[in-house]
């Protein structure tokens, strides 16, 4: 006789199958309203989530977890208006690192100091706070340097004493001739397509300003019918006429640096990642010709910009990053799915997933 497994023991069963195993059981999509997700894990194992949007009034916001699977809001923790306060509004693209007992925020939002008065005048900032719910008080009153484009969505890299600063030039006046570009204009469709690109600068110990000059680090393609054509689905649906590379994350296994990045219109259905692999934290970067390694699937869509997380246990890793369902709508929502790396090296998103 076969004996039934009551579904409340056998749900228990499958939850601690995972928890012993050291994943994570994650609802997709957490309802937490964030674009941009940045998870933070503090030297004390809480998991706090910092990202774009959200309640929060010209600023951020941040959630904690102890699990990565329930999350409690912490409040506003960063505001415009602090003494040190340079910017005035689209506050974008928060990430928090922990550091000789202190936290700093990187952070892009609309600089204040705009005598031409351009649509699009980003720069990025540095905040600090004692503590990871703030509250984040900028640590100078202007942007940690100015290239004389709008920049955004800071990331860092921290080695052999060395701080690396990972920015996205906008599309904002920014025209490239491609092949693109060109099949663009001869369609009728648009008469320039304007682009962002990643750039990686060392940048100084106290966030006072940059060392060297930026140096150019991923950008799309210039021709048509190769592997990263992926890039350019704004401008070949006819959604708009720019190509997005941005939300630059590194991380490093073994000896490979792993930047993933984010391409397409962030506000658009084609929105996805990919990533590309060095030696060297300032490249040069090698894209993986089987981009993008997530991307719209079923009723989720819009997914990137991610940070990566790790179980307590250090043996998982999560992409963290936002997307949008068809029973959620246009609003952006926070998804987390198991990555891994494979023997040879190949970076795996297990996701876009919806778990209810």
């Amino acid at each position: 006789m076969i004996k039934r497994i009551p579904s409340a023991l056998l749900l228990f069963t499958l939850l601690m199958s995972f928890v012993l195993k050291g994943q994570v059981l994650i609802k997709n999509p957490l309802p937490i309203a964030f674009g941009d997700p940045f998870v933070l894990t503090d030297s004390d194992g809480t998991y706090y989530m910092y990202g774009t949007g959200g309640d929060v009034v010209k600023g951020f916001g941040a959630y904690s977890s102890t699990n990565l699977h329930d999350w409690t809001f912490e409040g506003q923790v960063y505001h415009h208006d602090n003494k040190n306060g340079w910017g005035s509004d689209a506050f974008w693209a928060p990430e928090v690192y922990q550091r000789d007992g202190r936290y700093y925020m990187l952070y892009s939002a609309q600089w204040k100091d705009n005598p031409n008065q351009e649509l699009e005048n980003f720069r990025i900032g540095v905040a600090v706070s004692d503590k990871p719910t703030g509250p984040f008080i900028d640590l100078y009153d202007r942007p940690i340097f100015d290239p004389g484009y709008p920049i955004i969505d800071a990331n860092l890299w921290f080695e052999d004493g060395r701080v690396y600063l990972y920015y996205s030039r906008c599309c904002y006046k920014h025209p490239v001739q491609s092949e693109v570009a060109t099949w663009a204009k001869n369609k009728g469709w648009y008469d320039e397509v304007e682009e962002s690109w990643v750039y990686g600068v060392e940048v100084k110990s106290d966030f006072s300003g940059i060392i060297g000059e930026p140096k150019l680090l991923l950008r799309p393609p210039l021709t048509m019918g190769v592997s990263d054509d992926w890039e350019s689905r704004s401008v070949t649906s006819r959604e708009v006429n720019r190509r997005w590379t941005e939300g630059s994350y590194l991380f490093k296994e073994g000896h490979t640096y792993y930047m993933m990045y984010s391409a397409n219109n962030f506000d658009g259905k084609n929105y996805a990642i990919g990533y590309a692999t060095s030696d060297s934290p300032l490249g040069p970067f090698e894209k993986f010709e089987n981009n993008p390694i997530l991307q719209k699937n079923g009723s989720v869509t819009g997914t990137g910009h991610n940070s990566i997380a790790y179980s307590r246990d250090g043996k998982y890793r999560y992409c963290v990053y936002h997307g949008r369902t068809e029973a959620t709508g246009h609003q952006r929502l926070v998804f987390i799915d198991l990555m891994e790396i494979d023997a040879d090296g190949k970076l795996i998103v297990h996701g876009p997933t919806l778990k209810n």
